[in-house]
């Protein structure tokens, strides 16, 4: 099942539903099933379909017929729910407050956990039948092509695979193991008793996760100090439930790592898509490496902001203050017009979306923060999950997220549905790169210098924040379960210790580029990406892929983009790391890391040239 692609930071919202928001504004979600009558019917089917397929275990060998037949009857079961589990988990995002969409979200995750039991048995099957008995099947049958990548990829795991016996233990254990990542969830958005702040203008937001990221950018310095302490003194009296969650959750991932025979929990992480761990240890070599450039960028920040000692508390508000607005027909259209260099078919399916309610557009209270994309409804399209703001970090975050939609759409068309399906390493390449091209756009058609700050402004804030901010949580990621994997003890306190060394290193705390407040390494705790371990780091590595692409496609270089759109439409059907590579672009090279920075210092090279036109 496809996964939820989810931007590296939350969204500025605003607390109450948009006036203008109608249903043409929802996502539409009968287009997944017409009612709850509907997903109830498909459950049966799903529970059907994993009785008939329990008749396939110890039969995978038995003939190519048989090899076949089971196969198709397992990826049409994966395929049913798939679509169950999207329909479950956006209907509990509209209203995470609702019992009806949690029940259903519950139910779904039930269903997973039978789904896992019931197909244990297919990797070690395979893996008994061995590679040869594998190899005479797929020649005998053509039809069986399809399964070729995923049938390589179960007998590469093979020492890592259990018997039988075992994976449908670990398969058993599912509905058990998940309650860390449970309890956050619930905890950081819908049970936490977020402050209130009285700020200077008179306002007393309620400072939940999407005021907070609305508020941290205001004007008034002393307000966002306000927003800070509160809010991070929210966090940290919480600081020990959430130490134990994120031990827990680290515990047992040091346990599957035991289980599965691997030397650590990040080559474990790694090595589910073959992404060799040279990949992570690079991206953190150079990015600690580049800190000139990141110290470079508050330097800037500061002067622009006009402040004289840069705090932590500094980092959000906009290098230019700007009442522009761009309501979200205004957002939409520079987004189309963005990826025009992508091709009339790339702009016109993405136009269809838009008009066909693939969106659910607007904050709404107890709805889900953030932004994301769910592509998993292999026989639908893709759904996006926005908070939108009329402001132009929205419209950033919608190119984003629609540069997944779209990555999903050219998969899902292109491929079958067992290698429709692709990983996050190069899920984030398709939204990296839509972010270039829309900055590239914005640029063009700016009518003043302060517009053309603006942008150049939120480009940079934007690569700060996906390229040096997703490494750090990436140096931190390694380090936590480093200590963990060697048996190590792990409380609320020091994590938060580890987290500020590592912050403030960072932000070049000791050299007095940003001073960052002892309170404020409890960031760790809010930062709902370390439950998925070792996921963050893609965010770094896809920028500066998508960087390079971008920039081939803008150059107009021959094949440009038909290599690049090819990485897209390959889905899973090849290994994301070397699919990235056979395009020209090696993650595991210093190369487009320095690229991602050298462009860092172009945006902050135009800035200072339009400052000193001023002069």
């Amino acid at each position: 099942m496809k996964r939820y692609l989810l931007i590296p930071f939350l969204m500025a919202a605003p607390l109450m539903t948009s006036a203008a928001e109608s249903d043409k504004d929802r996502w539409n979600l009968k287009d997944l099933y017409a009612s709850q009558k509907d997903w109830d019917a498909d459950e049966v089917k799903l529970k059907k379909q994993l009785q008939e397929f329990g008749g396939c275990k110890g039969q995978l060998g038995e003939s190519v017929a048989r090899f076949k037949t089971c196969l198709d009857l397992n990826a049409d079961l994966q395929k049913r729910y798939a679509r169950l589990a999207s329909y479950a988990s956006q209907m509990h995002d509209e209203d995470t407050g609702a019992n009806a969409g949690l029940e259903l979200s519950q139910r779904a995750d039930v269903l997973g956990t039978q789904l896992a039991e019931a197909t244990s048995f297919v990797s070690p099957e395979i893996l008994s039948l061995g590679a040869p008995k594998v190899s005479a099947f797929l020649k005998q049958d053509k039809a069986l092509a399809i399964y070729r990548h995923p049938l390589d990829d179960i007998l590469r795991m093979k020492p890592h695979t259990l018997d039988t016996e075992g994976e449908n233990l670990i398969a058993n254990f599912g509905l058990a193991t998940e309650a860390a990542q449970s309890v956050y969830s619930i905890l950081a958005n819908a049970d936490m008793p977020w402050p209130t702040v009285t700020l200077s203008n008179g306002e007393t937001p309620r400072l939940d996760q999407s005021a907070y990221t609305k508020y941290r950018a205001v004007a008034n310095r002393e307000d966002r100090k306000k927003v800070f302490d509160a809010f991070w003194g929210k966090w940290k009296e919480f600081e020990r439930t959430f130490g134990v969650s994120f031990y827990e959750q680290m515990k047992r991932d040091t346990a599957y790592t035991k289980v599965r025979k691997y030397p650590d929990t990040i080559t474990r992480a790694l090595d589910a898509n073959n992404v060799p761990v040279a990949v992570y240890n690079t991206l953190i070599e150079q990015a600690n490496a580049n800190l000139p450039t990141l110290h470079r960028y508050f330097k800037l920040r500061a002067k622009m902001l006009g402040v004289q000692e840069m705090r932590y508390y500094d980092i959000y508000p906009p290098l230019v203050k700007s009442n522009l607005k761009y309501p979200i027909d205004v957002g939409t259209q520079l987004t189309l017009d963005s990826a025009k260099p992508l091709g009339a078919e790339y702009v016109k399916t993405m136009a269809e979306g838009f008009k066909n309610r693939w969106m659910d557009t607007y904050p709404r209270p107890r709805k889900r923060s953030g932004a994301y994309m769910n592509g998993a409804a292999y026989d639908v399209h893709p759904f996006v999950l926005m908070n939108y703001n009329d402001d132009y970090e929205s419209v950033s975050t919608l190119a984003h997220e629609w540069g997944h939609a779209m990555h999903s759409v050219l998969a899902n068309k292109t491929q079958p549905f067992v290698t429709a399906d692709y990983p996050i390493f190069t899920a984030e390449i398709a939204s990296t790169t839509n972010e270039v091209l829309l900055l590239d756009h914005m640029l063009k058609v700016a009518k003043s210098d302060d517009e053309r700050l603006l942008y150049l402004g939120s480009a940079l804030e934007n690569m700060r924040g996906t390229f040096f901010r997703q490494a750090m949580f990436a140096d931190f990621e390694r380090e936590v379960h480093a200590r963990v994997d060697r048996g190590e003890s792990l409380t609320g306190e020091s994590l938060t210790k580890l987290y500020g060394e590592i912050l403030k290193r960072y932000h070049g705390d000791a050299q007095g580029v940003v001073k960052i407040d002892d309170l404020y390494a409890v960031e760790w705790a809010y930062i709902p990406h370390f439950y998925r371990h070792f996921y963050v780091f893609q965010y770094a590595t896809s920028i500066a892929a998508g960087s390079m692409f971008a920039d081939s496609i803008l150059k107009r270089e021959p094949g440009a983009v038909e290599r690049y759109l090819n990485v897209l439409k390959a889905g899973g059907s090849a290994y994301p790391y070397e699919l990235v590579k056979s395009a020209g672009v090696d993650l595991a090279t210093p190369a487009p890391y320095k690229a991602v920075v050298a462009r860092m210092n172009s945006i902050m090279d135009q800035i200072e040239a339009i400052q000193a036109r001023r002069k």
